[in-house]
């Protein structure tokens, strides 16, 4: 009898570990069965705020950039700040520069209608991103989803974890390394900013006021700093100013610019610093001769970036509204609704469990519409309903 319940509790410890690890993990159409028009819904709001302003695309780039670079890819970045908490919105790097939100709260007010407390905040806006690089011209590639949103955003973080446009290309090298890129990928990354715009604050020191011996900066091309100062007169006090980053405004179908930054007219310290440097110089160059080849390496580095500290399984919570953490009772609702969920993932997800005993036990859950758990013992076979699988075995064993 012992030996019995002790192969039953086996396979229901080994069915539940099984499907935890599965579920925790990112997943190329992780939406398909709980809210299988999620892709479709992002895409199609990105495409209406790319026909209603074109540069959203390149904001919506950003957006997934410096969610993922603070606290990992955790939908941090859309939280509003409260009057106890300044959150990360409302940091310098972010304010007023970054942009977008407004085409992730539309899709998650379309997603949350059809498939309420499913689609993460975070998911959405990896998604986003991924659309506004083929809507510009970039190649596609599938979006591993299954993050989960954070609840906490604090704008100190910013500081610490955002890489500023002064840096030289050792401290940006550094930067990237702290979350794991290579150099190269590092290099393939900052070619993102062949789409966008810069507010003049990022940049005006190199115009104006570079150093105690010359007051603009020498690296810059002449012509481009005297296309640049009249946009930008010195006494200009408007804040909302802005230049594209890439000046020949080619989009991801092209590398312009790595060509800017090899014709000198890189719009950031941290843009023409890659020229000082014979490794990152010869990535530029060779990006600059092949925009294909950084079109096709793009795409991975995305990948690689979308999957910084994601929470995933039953860390974090499914955001309701994407700049509000959830109240404590739309955590209760929704954490009914993940609990049922759970059971359902546990259902149709392809386990194959073999555990030979003195019963010569086996357990197969299965995918199909009619999920049932097949349990063959050496008196015979039982088909049995899956809503029934852990009591119907302890009874199959000790009958």
């Amino acid at each position: 009898m012992r030996a019995r319940n002790l192969t039953c509790a086996s396979i229901t410890l080994t069915v539940v570990l099984l499907c935890q690890s599965v579920h925790s993990q990112l997943q190329v159409g992780f939406y398909g069965n709980s809210c299988g028009s999620a892709e479709t819904i992002v895409k199609d709001e990105v495409r209406k705020g790319f026909y209603r302003d074109q540069g959203v695309a390149a904001g919506l780039v950003r957006l997934h950039f410096h969610d993922c670079f603070v606290k990992g890819c955790d939908g941090s970045v859309l939280i509003d700040s409260t009057p106890g908490n300044s959150a990360e919105k409302d940091s310098p790097a972010n304010d007023p520069s970054l942009r977008g939100y407004e085409v992730i709260d539309s899709a998650k007010a379309r997603l949350e209608a059809i498939c309420k407390g499913v689609v993460s905040c975070a998911d959405i806006v990896a998604i986003a991103a991924r659309d506004s690089i083929v809507i510009t011209g970039g190649l596609g590639y599938e979006v591993p989803a299954g993050r989960r949103d954070g609840r906490i955003s604090l704008v100190s973080e910013t500081f610490t974890n955002l890489p500023p446009p002064t840096l030289n290309v050792d401290q940006l090298t550094q930067a990237f390394a702290k979350k794991g890129f290579t150099q190269e990928e590092m290099v393939t990354l900052t070619g993102a900013h062949t789409i966008g715009r810069s507010h003049c604050t990022s940049f005006s020191e190199r115009l104006y006021n570079f150093n105690g011996t010359t007051s603009q900066d020498p690296s810059l091309d002449p012509m481009y700093v005297a296309q640049l100062k009249q946009k930008f007169p010195q006494s200009s006090k408007n804040p909302n100013l802005v230049v594209p980053m890439n000046s020949d405004c080619s989009g991801f179908g092209d590398a312009g610019y790595y060509r800017g930054v090899l014709a000198n007219r890189g719009l950031f310290t941290s843009d023409q610093t890659l020229l000082a440097n014979a490794a990152t110089a010869n990535q530029v160059i060779k990006n600059a001769r092949n925009p294909q080849a950084w079109r096709l390496k793009f795409p991975a580095a995305m990948l690689k970036m979308g999957q910084l500290d994601v929470l995933t399984g039953n860390a974090g919570e499914i955001r309701t509204n994407c700049r509000v953490i959830n109240s404590k009772r739309e955590r209760g609702m929704l954490h009914t609704h993940t609990t049922l969920e759970a059971k359902s993932w546990m259902l149709i997800v392809p386990v194959y469990v073999f555990i030979i005993t003195r019963q010569a036990i086996m357990l197969r859950v299965f995918d199909s519409l009619n999920t049932k758990c097949e349990c063959t013992v050496k008196h015979g076979t039982y088909l049995l309903p899956s809503s029934q699988l852990l009591a119907s075995i302890h009874n199959l064993l000790n009958h």
